[in-house]
């Protein structure tokens, strides 16, 4: 009976620190998701407009009808 409990008493420590190493992995890449959604908001934030980079905005009747013939 002694080597029963003294399996059970291995088994339960192999599984918590099972666990506690499954958490930590969480933990960093929760961390890591955070940093790089803050650095995207970042970039988001200074990133010059569209609109000024392309200059102005095309005429909006081009490309509205298209004629195909076969």
């Amino acid at each position: 009976m002694n080597m029963d409990i003294a399996a059970l008493s291995m088994g339960l420590s192999q599984i918590q620190v099972s666990q506690q190493a499954s958490m930590s992995v969480m933990k960093m890449a929760m961390e890591t998701g955070t940093e790089q959604m803050t650095d995207m908001m970042a970039m988001i934030e200074t990133a010059t407009p569209a609109a000024s980079v392309a200059g102005p905005a095309p005429d909006p009747n081009i490309g509205q009808l298209l004629d195909i013939s076969v």
